[in-house]
């Protein structure tokens, strides 16, 4: 089928916000999008509300939208830009919603603008619980037995049918199984079954039989409009059914099936996506019953999803690009594969030598107290991908890279059941089996842990697979090897080796297992109970490195070259193996690397996205290898993340797919001889690697490599982190601090706090995203704390005065070591004290007076030339009664340097990047700001898939994307960054008020204004009291939660009389209950509530622009470096 020449114009719709069940893998997949239809020619217009990715970025698309994705939004661009098509199948399901619900109102047909690249009623057939399941029934696939409900009332009576717990809940149009999950009762499942209602696009729910403890696999496959189809990739689950595959740890390609019964499904598969008439790509989850050989199909997502980002990282296979092309008439078999060229076309399917895990990233490091078990709702924020010859490495290459917890499987102890004061003495008492066994019983993050430590107790294959609900043998097989090696290592240990005297072929047995130098180190120490930092020196990582070295036993590098080596490959994407202990000896180095006249800059990424590093990281790494094409060097990339743009294999000139530890990227060093590295932008994972590589460059030297660390040196990063440092450098240049000290010891928490007095801030030092953040009152919050803080010598505390109602402002900037450029300076609308990632910001700033601007912009040029950075760097300022504080510097590109390039039209990361390389600000054409719009930055967080959480902000970092608005006026801008949220704007309606003391009278004027924009207004007494008698407001009392009268707050929500809520939060007594209920409760609504009065300021001037309608989109304009 040809070229479709009778299109020129394409709208592309993003995915909007990273959230939980809808991460970067959007970015990825849009962005392949894009570049594949550009470059062919097509005219691209992007439409997302997400200023932190590169897919909205003038090198990816031909204009650019940054609004909230909504169909009303949408349908004005269109009627604006007047595209021949829309393709809506590369921005996950929020693209497909819209879609959907343009073409069902004849809004599409309307403009003449064609659907391309999923069809209507595939996406209803695919998506539709009902119509999905007639589907397969048609075409004689087994599906679960199911009922299809539009209510509470149908939901009990189809449990009566179906007969019996556990019972399934899928809601209809999800996102990342959002309101789904398993019931083991009537309360459950009416409670489970609300939310998926509440959730769905189309308020339907499937209520189905569960299988637990079938295996899942899937299926990842591609079609085009001459029906040829593929299987690109297959894919296991190690958890068995009852865990969403984006939480489980995830296998490719599949291990554990015959023959025999992966053709069954294979041919199941393609069944199914032909019936469908899907074209381009799209994924199909089967349940295995490995006892019988019986399957059942589960689901299929009619678009790139999740797991497409996956299989396309895991084989090398573009898939986003091949649907693009797909959708604009290619065949599959009339584009060449990238990956090997002219060898073979893209309707040959993938061939891997190799095995791929996937493990997911949950956020609760941070979140203690949020609910770890793991089912069928998603509630990790991001992935890491690991490649190995067998399971065993790439399994443990895959937990080294996850930044989570710890960097290799230790013993389990008392210690990893709790943090806080008495960790050091828990550390030495063993987990006892009870709680070992429920850890093996109930899915959570601490499930694989928990198989390795039974296999080190001698544990049986049966016991683990019967305690785990029926986790595969071959795969526990695998954890019992795990064990036993590191049994041996431990127990050679224990006969006295030491590092510098392991024998050769112990070495490679070892590391071809996947095991790291600091895992063998820790076990040959016998796991200390201190910790891996407590082994003694010279008997640590770098022993056992210096070892290996001088074994010379390093890892190969294979290719990923979706073919198994079968044919010529182009693709410079790599990953390092020890091939199962039988590599040759020596550096395997880059072909031709003598030969090149090139100079090699290696890019350290961010890693797996997570709460306070997401993808804005992601976006510098980007900017960053272009810089590098651009000065005429070789781009290097090390990441390990296979949702983001910069794992895609044709960014860099070559991608190593590994841990971003010192081990890992020392090994693509010396294979590239590189001649620089690149720390500033991939977040605080480059950042702490700088110390520990500057100390390693000696043994690195004596290796033959000459490696320079590129932009701010290590000593200047560390004298910006570092607490004390920091302090006798702000003395030394004139800037003004908070009060604040920082202590390692327990005593010496509570002196500084005796010190400084309350109110205090504390956190500690070295932290992204504001982990172990709090601001503490009194004594009791003080002893609360430290149950729960981990204190060590080489991690303190630091302890601050805590401005009260003060501004916060961030500023981001670039320096070359002389001169100084300010990217923008943003205010954050809530007072200072809520971490800067989760406040909504405004460029220009709103409420700050021209001299204060200078004295930052004079501050941030002082810091940046005296530190002497050399490239990005992002300050937080506090003004307290016209008095500026400085905060904190961070020597980094921050979270806010997308937002600033996209609000400014300045290119800050690309500058940042050749500022790094050494080039000087004045060589640079540096083009103007924008200054006609107010652009707003607003949070977006995950209370809903995470229970158990207060929604309160507060200075420990909860969101986990962001959105942007803009426009001349600057409540329309903030009007629609929250509307880009996707929680309502009410335009009518109940308020509920309910603030602090302090606030009272400064809430009357909003409800006066809220009063006469027609909304009734409900208050508690006190509340009440004085809208009432000082402002003259109608107002209608209720309870207090904690009176247990009728009616209360929740009373009024549940009867749908409130659509919002203003509740400034106290710290004492049955406010503090009633408020974190009352929040909850409003997540579980999606009733927009706020918490402090600059907020409900700025709430009430949004509703105010609502009720005059939707302002009009504004287009994007972001200059290129030229």
């Amino acid at each position: 089928m040809p070229r479709r020449d009778d299109l020129s114009r394409i709208v592309i719709l993003g995915s909007g916000p990273i959230r939980i069940g809808q991460a970067a893998e959007f970015d990825f997949s849009g962005s392949q999008a894009c570049r594949a239809l550009r470059s062919d020619g097509y005219e691209v217009i992007l439409i997302n509300s997400n200023p932190a990715t590169i897919q909205n970025d003038p090198e990816m698309a031909d204009k650019i939208y940054i609004e909230p994705l909504l169909p009303e939004v949408v349908k004005r661009i269109l009627e604006i830009e007047k595209p021949d098509a829309l393709l809506a199948g590369m921005g996950g399901q929020t693209a497909l919603n819209i879609a959907s619900a343009l073409a069902h109102d004849g809004s599409l047909d309307e403009l003449g603008v064609e659907l391309i690249g999923c069809d209507l009623v595939s996406i209803d057939e695919a998506e539709d619980r009902d119509l999905f399941k007639k589907v397969c029934e048609e075409i004689d696939l087994p599906v679960c037995k199911a009922i299809a409900c539009d209510s509470i009332q149908e939901v009990i009576s189809a449990a009566e049918t179906l007969g019996g717990f556990p019972l399934l809940i899928r809601p209809a149009f999800t996102l990342g199984g959002l309101g789904g999950g398993t019931a083991h009762n009537m309360g459950e499942l009416v409670e489970i079954a609300s939310q998926g209602i509440l959730h769905s696009a189309i308020g339907q729910v499937l209520i189905e039989v569960s299988i637990l403890g079938w295996q899942e696999h899937e299926y990842e496959v591609m079609r085009d409009g001459a029906d040829n189809a593929i299987i690109v990739c297959t894919m296991e689950n190690i958890d068995p059914m009852g865990v969403h595959t984006g939480e489980s740890v995830v296998v490719a390609p599949q291990q554990t099936l015959s023959d025999r019964d992966h053709q069954g499904l294979r041919d199941a598969a393609l069944r199914l996506i032909r019936r469908l008439n899907i074209k381009g790509g799209c994924n199909v989850q089967f349940a295995v019953n490995q006892d019988t050989g019986e399957y059942r199909v589960i689901e299929v997502n009619p678009r790139v999803s999740r797991s497409s980002a996956l299989a396309s990282k895991a084989t090398g296979y573009p898939i986003a690009r091949m649907a693009a092309m797909i959708a604009v008439g290619y065949t599959l078999d009339e584009l060449p594969n990238p990956i090997t060229g002219e060898g073979t076309t893209a309707a040959f399917e993938p061939t891997l030598d190799y095995c791929v895990v996937k493990i997911p990233r949950w956020p609760f490091d941070k979140f203690r107290t949020a609910d770890r078990t793991i089912g069928t709702s998603m509630k990790s924020t991001g992935e890491v991908m690991a490649i190995g010859r067998c399971f065993e490495e790439a399994f443990l290459k895959a937990w080294a890279s996850l930044e989570y917890g710890l960097p290799h499987p230790r013993p389990l102890t008392m210690a990893d059941a709790y943090g806080g004061e008495s960790m050091d003495e828990r550390a030495s008492e063993t987990l006892p089996e009870a709680l070992l066994e429920d850890w093996i019983r109930i899915p959570t993050d601490r499930r694989m842990g928990a198989l390795f430590e039974a296999f080190r107790r001698g544990y049986s294959i049966d016991d683990v697979r019967d305690l785990s609900g029926g986790i595969t043998r071959w795969f526990l097989h695998r954890f019992e090897r795990m064990a036993a090696l590191e049994t041996e290592i431990r127990a050679a240990g224990e006969l006295g080796m030491v590092p510098s005297e392991i024998p050769v072929f112990e070495m490679r047995r070892w590391k071809g297992y996947g095991f790291t130098d600091l895992h063998i180190a820790d076990a040959l120490a016998g796991f200390p109970s201190g910790g891996f930092k407590s082994i003694p020196e010279g008997f640590g990582e770098y022993s056992v490195m210096s070892r290996r070295h001088e074994l010379s036993i390093h890892p190969r590098f294979r290719m990923v070259d979706s073919c198994a080596a079968e044919f010529a490959a182009l693709t410079p994407y790599y990953y390092a193996t020890y091939e199962g202990g039988s590599a040759s000896i020596g550096i395997d180095y880059t072909p031709g690397v003598d030969d090149s006249t090139k100079k090699r800059i290696v890019v350290i990424g961010s890693g797996p996205i997570r709460i306070g590093q997401g993808i804005e990281f992601d976006y510098g790494c980007v900017h960053a290898v272009g810089a590098i094409q651009d000065l005429g060097h070789e781009a290097i990339i090390i990441n390990n993340n296979p949702e983001t743009v910069s794992t895609d294999f044709d960014t860099s000139d070559r991608l190593y797919f590994d841990p971003l530890t010192l081990e890992h990227s020392s090994e693509v060093l010396l294979r590239e001889k590189a001649h620089g590295i690149l720390l500033q932008f991939g977040g605080q994972t480059a950042i702490n690697l700088a110390l520990p590589l500057s100390n390693h460059l000696p043994h690195l030297r004596d290796l033959g490599l000459n490696l320079v660390i590129e932009g701010t040196s290590p000593d200047a990063v560390d004298e910006a982190s570092d607490r004390e440092r920091f302090e006798k450098f702000a003395n030394r240049v004139g800037l003004r601090m908070p009060n604040g000290s920082t202590a390692s010891t327990p005593d010496e928490v509570r002196e500084s706090v005796q010190e400084i007095g309350y109110p205090v801030l504390i956190r500690p030092s070295y932290v992204l995203g504001g982990r172990g953040m709090e601001i503490l009152s009194n004594n009791r919050q003080l002893e609360a704390y430290m149950q729960e803080a981990f204190l060590s010598p080489d991690r303190p505390l630091l302890v601050d005065e805590y401005l009260g109602n003060a501004i916060e402002l961030d500023v981001d900037a670039v320096c070359d070591g002389e001169q100084v450029l300010v990217g923008a300076v943003m205010e954050h609308l809530e007072e200072a004290g809520i971490h800067s990632g989760d406040s909504t910001c405004f460029i220009p700033p709103q409420n700050v007076s021209r001299k204060i601007i200078s004295q930052v912009e004079e501050w941030t040029e002082k810091i940046g030339i005296e530190l002497g950075i050399k490239g990005c760097f992002n300050i937080q300022y506090a003004i307290r009664g016209e008095i500026l504080y400085v905060l904190e510097v961070n020597p980094r590109g921050s979270r806010t340097f997308p937002f600033v390039a996209k609000a400014t039209g300045v290119p800050l990361a690309r500058i940042a990047a050749c500022l790094s390389l050494g080039v000087r600000l004045q060589d640079l054409t540096i083009p103007k700001p924008q200054n006609e719009a107010v652009c707003v930055k607003a949070p977006v967080f995950p209370f809903i898939k995470l229970r158990g959480l207060d929604p309160a902000p507060g200075p420990e970092m909860k969101s986990t994307g962001e959105v942007m608005g803009s426009h001349a006026r600057p409540a329309a801008a903030y009007l629609k960054a929250r509307l880009a949220t996707e929680l309502p704007v009410p335009t009518e309606g109940g308020v509920y008020i309910t603030v602090k003391n302090a606030d009272k009278h400064d809430a009357i004027p909003l409800a006066q204004e809220l009063e006469e924009m027609g909304f009734s207004i409900y208050a508690t007494r006190g509340t009440a009291h004085v809208l009432r008698d000082s402002g003259g407001v109608e107002v209608r009392t209720c309870y207090r939660i904690a009176e247990e009268l009728t009616p209360d707050a929740l009373d009024l929500m549940r009867q749908g009389k409130i659509h919002l809520i203003i509740n400034t939060p106290r710290n004492s007594g049955g406010a503090v209950l009633d408020g974190n209920m009352m929040r909850r409760l409003a997540v579980e609504l999606n009733i927009p509530f706020v918490t402090t009065m600059a907020g409900a300021r700025m709430e009430v001037q949004a509703i105010a622009e609502a009720k005059i309608g939707i302002p009009e989109p504004r287009l994007l304009n972001i200059a290129t470096l030229i």
